[in-house]
């Protein structure tokens, strides 16, 4: 329905992902009502080889010149095969994607509806993202095997459902 009909809006489920351990929007407002720092040193869980990561000079290529900031936890944790993605694509897409997929389906959790009960039905998602160069200047030999998969890994419009024209 187009904006201005008198259409009504419902929000039925919710799902978000912060720093700080905030995986659920109730986290979150705790989160924030206890005003938390959430800053981590940076994380051991992401193949990154953080001796070598951290450089105190900023003109260094490759390094980092901080030594926190504000990480998602357990984003190594994502089930591939529960969503039906191949390991290799799943290294391939960014990490946006996965995250996308989990709050998704946590969001209907939230909601407790059964995700397939939504086929054919005239429900909506609003989805915050934005593009942040992941794998941008990746070398052939970083991806081995997963080169095909770039393609859809990595471009917004494929969190949009594929329209290149959405703003997602």
């Amino acid at each position: 329905m187009a904006v201005g009909t008198g259409a009504s809006i419902a929000v039925i489920g919710m799902s978000c992902r912060f720093p700080g351990g905030a995986d659920t929007p109730e986290d979150y407002w705790r989160l924030l009502d206890a005003g938390r720092h959430v800053s981590t040193g940076l994380p051991q869980d992401r193949g990154w080889n953080v001796s070598r990561l951290y450089d105190p000079d900023p003109a260094v290529e490759g390094t980092t010149y901080v030594r926190q900031g504000g990480f998602l936890t357990d984003v190594g944790g994502f089930d591939a095969a529960f969503f039906g993605i191949a390991p290799r694509e799943a290294a391939a897409m960014d990490p946006q994607q996965r995250l996308l997929l989990e709050c998704g389906w946590h969001a209907l959790e939230d909601a407790r509806v059964a995700p397939y009960s939504l086929a054919g039905s005239a429900t909506g998602v609003y989805v915050g993202v934005t593009d942040n160069g992941y794998l941008g200047g990746y070398s052939p030999k970083d991806v081995s095997g997963a080169e095909g998969h770039l393609a859809t890994g990595r471009p917004l419009s494929a969190v949009a459902g594929g329209s290149p024209t959405c703003s997602a």
